[in-house]
C-alpha cells in the first residue's frame, strides 16, 4: 500500500474518532444536528468539487443527484419496506444510472453549454417531482416520516445513532473522493481539465473519463441526499431546485476548490452563516448574499485556498532568505 494511502487512512481514522468523541465533550442537540447537516451537505459539495476542481466541469445541476438520493431512499423505505443498507445500495445504484444517462448527453459539451444543460435536467426533475403527486407528494414532498428498522444494532430513530452514522458516511465518502483524486484516474482528470486536446493526443479517452467522473460524483452526491432524508424524515422539492446546486457552488467558492477539504470548510461556513443570519434579520437572502460577496471579493478565492497560498508564499520567502 502506498505511503500516501496509509497517511490518508490514518487521517480518516483520527477524524472519525474525533467526531465520535465530540458529542460526549460538547453535549448540545444543536451542535449534533449541525454535524449531521454538515455531513449531508459536505458530501454533496465535495462530490461536486470532483467535477469543478479536479475535472474542470462546472455543473449547475448537481442538485438532481442530491434529490434522487433523498427521494429514492425515501420512496424505498416508505413503499418497499426493505432494510436501510439495501435501500441505500439501490438508491446509489439508481443515482449512478441517472448520472450515466444524463452524463452521456452532457459531458460531450463544453463549459457554459455543459453547465446549463445539467441545470435543464435538474429543473426537469424538479418539475417531475412537483407534478407526480401520487408518488412524490408534489409540493408537500414525502410526508408521514420514514420507517427506520434497526440494523446491526443501529437505530437511526435515535439522534445519537444518526449522528454516528452520518459522521461515518462523511469520513468514508471523503476517503473515497480523496482516493479518486490522488490515483492515476484523478491525475488524468486534471490533465483533461488543463489541456483536453493534449490528453486526447496522448491517447486518453476524454469522453469516457469525464463520464466516469460525472457518474462517480453523482453517486456520491446521492449519499448526501440519503443523510438529509433521514435527518428531516422525508424529502422535499427544494432538494431538486436550482438553488440547491447554487448552494453547493457557494460552498466550494467559500472554502476553496484546490485544497481537498475546501468544500467541507465552505459547507461549515455557509451553514453557520445561514443559522446566524436567519436569527438576526428577516432579509435573509439579501444579507447572506452581501456577506458572501464581501467574502469572495475580499479573499478572491476560497478560505483554504487563500491560507494554502499564504503558507506557500511564506515558505518561498523563507527559502529565498535562507
Amino acid at each position: 500500500m502506498r505511503r500516501d494511502t496509509l497517511r490518508d487512512l490514518a487521517v480518516a481514522v483520527i477524524a472519525w474518532a474525533a467526531l465520535m468523541v465530540f458529542p460526549s465533550i460538547y453535549e448540545s442537540k444543536f451542535a449534533i444536528d449541525f454535524v449531521i447537516r454538515m455531513a449531508a451537505f459536505g458530501i454533496f459539495a465535495a462530490s461536486l468539487n470532483l467535477l469543478v476542481g479536479v475535472t474542470g466541469m462546472v455543473s449547475f445541476g448537481h442538485g438532481m443527484f442530491f434529490a434522487t438520493g433523498a427521494y429514492g431512499f425515501g420512496l424505498l423505505m416508505q413503499k418497499a419496506a426493505i432494510s436501510i443498507p439495501l435501500a441505500m445500495l439501490l438508491t446509489v445504484g439508481a443515482s449512478a444510472l441517472v448520472a450515466l444517462v444524463v452524463g452521456a448527453i452532457c459531458v460531450r459539451l463544453k463549459e457554459i453549454y455543459f453547465a446549463f444543460l445539467t441545470l435543464a435536467f435538474q429543473m426537469l426533475l424538479h418539475s417531475l417531482i412537483v407534478a407526480w403527486v401520487p408518488l412524490t407528494g408534489g409540493d408537500q414532498g414525502l410526508t408521514g416520516g420514514l420507517p427506520r428498522p434497526v440494523f446491526l444494532g443501529i437505530d437511526l430513530a435515535k439522534q445519537s445513532h444518526l449522528y454516528g452514522f452520518s459522521a461515518t458516511l462523511l469520513v468514508a465518502m471523503l476517503l473515497v473522493l480523496r482516493h479518486l483524486a490522488e490515483t492515476p484516474f484523478g491525475y488524468t482528470l486534471r490533465l483533461i481539465r488543463d489541456n483536453p486536446e493534449r490528453a486526447h493526443f496522448l491517447g486518453v479517452k476524454v469522453f469516457w473519463m469525464r463520464l466516469a467522473a460525472f457518474v462517480a460524483a453523482g453517486s456520491i452526491a446521492s449519499v448526501g441526499g440519503i443523510i438529509m432524508a433521514l435527518f428531516v424524515s422525508g424529502a422535499f422539492p427544494e432538494f431538486a431546485n436550482w438553488t440547491m446546486s447554487g448552494e453547493a457552488i457557494f460552498m466550494i467558492m467559500l472554502g476553496g476548490s484546490t485544497v481537498f477539504l475546501g468544500p467541507i470548510a465552505g459547507t461549515a461556513i455557509l451553514l453557520v452563516l445561514n443559522d446566524f443570519v436567519t436569527r438576526l434579520t428577516e432579509h435573509y437572502g439579501l444579507t447572506l448574499g452581501l456577506i458572501i460577496l464581501l467574502f469572495t471579493l475580499g479573499l478572491r478565492k476560497g478560505l483554504l485556498d487563500f491560507i494554502a497560498d499564504a503558507i506557500a508564499r511564506r515558505r518561498e520567502r523563507a527559502g529565498q532568505g535562507g
